[in-house]
């Protein structure tokens, strides 16, 4: 039964791991092509895109889940989580450049690791919460103005959007790994679900429903073919088969892909903070799943 799980099972769980580290590496960039639409629509853009992309997966027979408290977090707790992770993101990277907005997003895994440790053992270990710290430094860090120049509020609130994107996704996937059931049957309903939420919201604060044009449009669906929702699925399936250590781990490298498409592409420039701040990002987050 052991060598089934590691030949088995711990293999596809790092190769999905994988796959959905890369896929959540290329939003930023995509975030970027797709400016012209205002957040919320591009969010329910990306979400229909996501439910449509992991359609296939919802033909298969997904288990009952007999708890009420369940139920109710399965169909309005995960959707909410999702629309909160996106819209929030999204919203972030409009109001502070996008690669610290992405960089504090991606300190998500240490909120997860202090989060599974606080609910399986009672108590958080003093290693993962120096890293949580360390973590959070390098966070701190992007908001110091350049010499010269003052604190932008439209940056922190950015920022402030930007973490609360994080809390959603370590919630997630706090969800994915406690709950009783895998997500991935119930996945492209929970997707549609957050999409005509945010949907809803759209309407309500901005008075209509519009489709992004040209290269936003191609932009928002391959974000929900792509990071929100073969990356999900991915995610998913890694959190299910493989231990969440080390898969938390390899998640600590999206921030660093992330900010280096950035910089290749040309849609963010290079300064002394951002390099840093990474370093002190990802040494935080391997310092507290040890």
């Amino acid at each position: 039964m052991q060598l089934t799980r590691t030949f088995g099972v711990f293999p596809v769980s790092i190769l999905a791991a994988v796959v959905a580290i890369a896929l959540w590496a290329t939003a930023p960039l995509l975030a970027e092509q797709a400016r012209s639409a205002s957040p919320l629509s591009l969010t329910t853009l990306t979400l229909l895109a996501g439910a449509l992309a992991t359609l296939p997966l919802g033909k298969s027979q997904g288990q009952r889940v007999s708890s009420l408290g369940w139920r109710f977090s399965l169909w309005l707790g995960v959707p909410l989580l999702i629309l909160g992770a996106v819209s929030s993101y999204f919203i972030g990277m409009r109001q502070a450049p996008a690669s610290e907005a992405a960089l504090i997003t991606y300190t998500w895994p240490v909120l997860f690791v202090l989060l599974s440790q606080w609910t399986q053992l009672g108590r958080i270990r003093l290693r993962s919460l120096s890293g949580a710290m360390i973590a959070f430094a390098g966070a701190a860090l992007l908001m110091l103005p350049e010499q010269g120049m003052a604190f932008n509020d439209a940056s922190l609130k950015g920022y402030g959007f930007a973490f609360l994107a994080a809390c959603c996704w370590a919630l997630y996937s706090w969800v994915g790994q406690a709950s009783p059931i895998t997500l991935t049957p119930y996945l492209p309903r929970l997707l549609l679900i957050a999409s005509l939420l945010s949907a809803l919201a759209t309407l309500a604060l901005e008075g209509r429903l519009s489709v992004p044009s040209d290269s936003a449009l191609w932009a928002g669906i391959a974000l929900g073919l792509g990071p929100f929702g073969i990356a999900m699925v991915a995610w998913d399936k890694a959190l299910r088969g493989g231990p969440s250590a080390t898969i938390g781990s390899l998640a600590y490298g999206v921030p660093i892909l992330a900010a280096a498409l950035l910089v290749v592409t040309g849609a963010t420039p290079l300064n002394w903070q951002l390099p840093l701040a990474g370093l002190l990002v990802l040494t935080g987050c391997l310092q507290a799943s040890r």
